[in-house]
């Protein structure tokens, strides 16, 4: 016999609240839909109004609680304007989960510091910041969930991965500093890592049809990965049946990184 209340003790987000930024687009929208119909208020957060309201209005829609800030994470004084709001929205969260990133990756020799600034600003500061923010917090209350989604290019260089895979290597590691800080007091930090999705931040690589044959050939499933490929894996890493999992990398890849 299947117990709904089981599963439900497992799984459901209800009474939680969530703030993903990038949750506008592509992977991060994918996951503030998983989170908000799994029963989580969400707060999604990026800079563009206007999707970030199709969005909210889209999980509303459905029946979940969800809210918006546009937001410039490439300052530290726009992440914390921006953490201020989300939290106004909902109240404090429980779920922080970091999507929002930049890759912008020229050939090495031609990578300057804006380009590195620039990206560290958004695909490290901004997540380092906004735990310092959430995760104390977290702790306080007992329970709390960092999820970061990373790259193939935080294990393996290819594509010119540049200043963005050390972005993704170093969210990595601050994953695993923030579980041996928190996870004795209920928090756990885990990373998402995607294999090859067709999403904006990728649409330089989606625009070449050879390359994206090559990339959905080397995965063990066939094909490249979809936003809502991450819906389990979200929900699972979000809720209180992750609670002894922590510091891990998830590769939600399609086999991509073991082929």
């Amino acid at each position: 016999m299947i117990s709904k209340d089981y599963l439900s003790g497992l799984f459901s987000l209800d009474g939680l609240n969530a703030v993903v930024t990038g949750g506008s687009s592509g992977i991060g929208r994918g996951i503030a839909g998983a989170l908000a119909q799994a029963g989580a208020s969400v707060v999604v957060v990026a800079r563009g109004p206007e999707r970030l309201a199709e969005t909210a209005g889209e999980l509303a829609a459905l029946g979940c609680r969800a809210a918006w800030v546009s937001g410039d994470l490439r300052t530290r004084e726009g992440v914390r304007a921006a953490a201020e709001e989300a939290a106004a929205a909902f109240g404090e969260p429980d779920i922080l989960v970091n999507c929002a990133g930049v890759n912008i990756r020229p050939p090495m020799a031609e990578l300057d510091e804006d380009v590195w600034d620039t990206t560290m600003a958004v695909n490290l500061d901004a997540p380092f910041l906004l735990g310092q923010r959430f995760g104390p917090g977290m702790a306080e209350r007992g329970f709390g969930r960092l999820i970061h989604v990373t790259s193939q290019q935080a294990h393996r260089a290819f594509v010119r991965s540049g200043a963005y895979g050390v972005s993704k290597g170093a969210l990595e590691s601050l994953a695993r500093s923030q579980a041996e800080a928190w996870s004795p007091r209920g928090v756990t930090a885990n990373t998402l890592v995607p294999g090859f999705v067709m999403t904006p931040l990728n649409a330089a690589l989606s625009a070449d049809p050879a390359k994206v044959e090559a990339l959905a050939a080397r995965t063990m499933v066939g094909r490249n990965g979809l936003a809502e490929d991450f819906a389990g894996a979200a929900v699972f890493l979000a809720s209180r049946a992750s609670g002894y999992v922590t510091g891990q990398s998830v590769f939600v890849d399609g086999g991509f990184s073991v082929h």
